[in-house]
């Protein structure tokens, strides 16, 4: 018997209950691993809480991604080890001391990463990269927004973007949040609570507006981010923290300038098993040249997982959270 953060109703985090379970031997085409860190996401809450379905119904282990060594190679598994360092984003299964895996979902993690890192990283890390390379080709002189600079994608967003050579420019909710957002490559922070986002968009960049807008809150900065955008620039939709953009009436984006609007998801980026270990090796190589830096931010025991839940959805956190089995 392992320890393991469960959910047998959806709710609040008080839906979360530790306590032990019963890991079965490796499968066909499965791992079994030890977990040395699990990653808390928002995504996290969105299961718990019933916004999004559980694939497998109630109960369900919590949490969409973490970091450990293989202990088990089930049948049919030739890429992996016993021993080898690996992480991954799957969904559910992740806030327990071990967890089976399906291989083919699994990446190696490079030496010079520490399993909090990559426990930190993998789901917002792998968002980062698809976000800016994939979704929108963010180049050297592109002007991006990113709303929740300070949160655990957008710290990650602000400093790869700022490598890239990009011109970055970051929402928050205090002012230490935009420090920290300037800390991490904003080169322009806005105070979203007090001031009009829209407009200060506008003065800073003169006008000319920007090529898109990252958005992992939803309905408080909804439809407003797309006056932050010139005409044939990009609104990208990645999270719902305030909760999901409502239904809204598509001639709106003609009206603002022939915008684009999509909602991507990691899920379908990395599908296939190419695009999946592609972006990692990306993500692996920025953070392993130091050019981005994923600190864990914030540590809680297993057993601390609801703790961890309302300190994230208190806005009480920033950067990355990390249970440690």
């Amino acid at each position: 018997m392992v320890a393991a953060v469960r959910v047998h109703k959806v709710g609040g985090p008080d839906v979360l209950t530790f306590e032990d379970i019963q890991v079965p031997a490796a499968g066909e085409g499965q791992l079994k691993i030890k977990q040395h860190a699990c990653g808390v996401n928002f995504i996290d809450t969105y299961f718990r809480s019933g916004l999004y379905p559980s694939p497998v119904g109630l109960p369900f282990v919590a949490g969409n991604e973490g970091a450990g060594e293989v202990i088990e190679v089930g049948p049919g598994v030739s890429d992996f080890k016993v021993g080898d360092r690996v992480a991954y984003v799957v969904p559910l299964g992740a806030y327990a001391q071990e967890r089976l895996l399906p291989a083919a979902r699994a990446v190696k993690v490079p030496a010079n990463i520490s399993y909090e890192q990559a426990a930190a990283m993998m789901l917002k890390g792998m968002t980062a990269e698809y976000l800016l390379n994939r979704t929108f080709k963010v180049e050297k002189g592109s002007t991006i927004m990113v709303h929740a600079a300070a949160g655990g994608v957008g710290l990650i967003l602000c400093q790869w973007a700022n490598h890239i050579g990009a011109t970055v420019i970051g929402t928050v909710g205090s002012k230490d949040k935009a420090e920290l957002a300037k800390a991490n490559g904003a080169h322009h922070t806005i105070l979203y609570r007090e001031e009009d986002f829209a407009e200060k968009v506008k003065a800073i960049t003169g006008g000319k507006l920007c090529d898109v807008v990252y958005d992992g809150i939803g309905n408080d900065t909804f439809p407003k981010s797309l006056d932050c955008i010139r005409p044939l620039g990009m609104f990208v939709s990645f999270g719902s923290a305030s909760g999901p953009v409502k239904a809204f009436d598509i001639n709106i984006l003609q009206q603002k300038g022939s915008l684009f609007a999509t909602r991507p998801t990691l899920n379908t980026y990395a599908a296939k098993r190419e695009d999946l270990v592609a972006i990692a090796d990306n993500l692996f190589k920025v953070v392993g040249s130091g050019a981005v830096k994923i600190p864990a931010s914030h540590k809680y025991a297993l057993k601390d997982a609801k703790q961890a839940h309302i300190d994230l959805e208190g806005r009480k956190t920033t950067g990355s959270i990390v249970l440690m089995p």
